[in-house]
């Protein structure tokens, strides 16, 4: 390693694995951050500079006949998930996912995912690729990540994020899933929503959940378990810029976040060629794990009463998964959860 004006480059020597690790993971972040809106880009591009017009015509035209597919189970596609790619991206953190209980297939589970990070990378990797083997610590169960459905406008970015099993998270698309798509899904909600990206500091483990509560609703209405999921690690990826609540910073980020429909966090990682800066995530190990399903009794029109014993549950349950795990996987014996607003 050579540190130049305080930058630490990488050395000229790397074993193979760490490089195809380090393009992997380069190639996701930069699909996560670019590639939704280089595909609008190119779209534009294609329909007004470009003889092929009439191709990006008729590509619309059947995007908007097939408006819906995302909230209607998407378009995944066993063998891009299953693509080398993805076991070189959880390799590089490496991440690992930590089965406590078993998931029935003759039943659906909605599994709470926390923390929501800067980009909720090891959600992808366990659950929107085979990278870390979900097939075989649960098999019979089919994963789908929940995500914007804003994700989903962008012209071909759509399908190829759907080829992950991804789909959008809104109640019609939790409501198909759990109503008519049979047994055997693993709906993963990163409950915590864009907002909470802004809370992503190492080791401090805030979770907005005190008013998150539709999932617990949709639980209710469908009888589906809910099953806690915490990602130790998720939270040292990235370093932020410090944003106190009431700082301008803070107020700018929530403006932003209300007409944008995503956090635009301020942030930096290490670089493909230095470990200093950059927009890769660190190399710091993440442990995923599932916790035991919480079984729910279907109602048909839950009150608030039943909505708030349910998430009352449900937030014990989180709490301790997270202390009987936290000093197992590098969290201090002292550090608290929290839920905030």
């Amino acid at each position: 390693m050579v540190k130049i004006f305080g930058v630490d480059f990488a050395p000229l020597r790397v074993p193979y694995d760490r490089r195809i690790q380090t393009v992997a993971v380069t190639q996701y972040t930069f699909c996560f951050l670019f590639l939704g809106f280089g595909c609008l880009f190119f779209s534009i591009y294609i329909l007004f500079f470009t003889q092929y017009y009439y191709l990006m015509l008729l590509y619309l035209a059947w995007m908007y006949y097939d408006r819906d597919i995302a909230e209607r189970g998407g378009r995944r596609s066993d063998s891009v998930r299953r693509w080398k790619i993805w076991e070189h991206l959880k390799d590089y953190f490496p991440a690992k996912l930590i089965k406590t209980a078993e998931l029935d297939p003759e039943k659906n589970y909605i599994l709470g995912f926390h923390p929501h990070g800067i980009m909720s990378t090891s959600a992808f990797v366990h659950f929107a690729s085979e990278g870390s083997g979900w097939s075989k610590f649960f098999p019979g169960m089919t994963s789908y990540l929940l995500v914007l459905g804003g994700h989903f406008l962008f012209p071909l970015y759509r399908d190829y994020l759907m080829l992950s099993g991804t789909v959008a998270v809104t109640k019609r698309s939790m409501n198909f899933l759990l109503r008519e798509n049979g047994t055997g899904n693993a709906l993963v909600l990163v409950v915590g929503g864009a907002l909470e990206a802004l809370e992503a500091f190492p080791d401090r483990f805030n979770l907005k959940l005190n008013k998150r509560k539709g999932f617990i609703k949709i639980a209710l209405e469908t009888g589906t378990s809910l099953v806690p999921t915490f990602s130790f690690g998720e939270l040292n990826l990235y370093q932020q810029v410090d944003n106190p609540p009431g700082s301008f910073l803070r107020r700018l980020q929530n403006i932003l976040t209300r007409y944008l429909g995503f956090s635009p966090p301020v942030f930096h990682g290490r670089g493909v060629f230095n470990y200093t800066y950059g927009l890769i995530p660190y190399r710091q190990p993440i442990n995923t794990v599932i916790g035991t399903p919480i079984d729910v009794e279907m109602v048909d029109r839950p009150n608030h009463v039943q909505i708030n014993e349910l998430h009352a549950k449900y937030l014990a349950a989180l709490k301790e998964l997270f202390d009987t795990h936290k000093e197992k996987y590098g969290v201090d014996s002292a550090a608290e959860l929290h839920f905030i607003d």
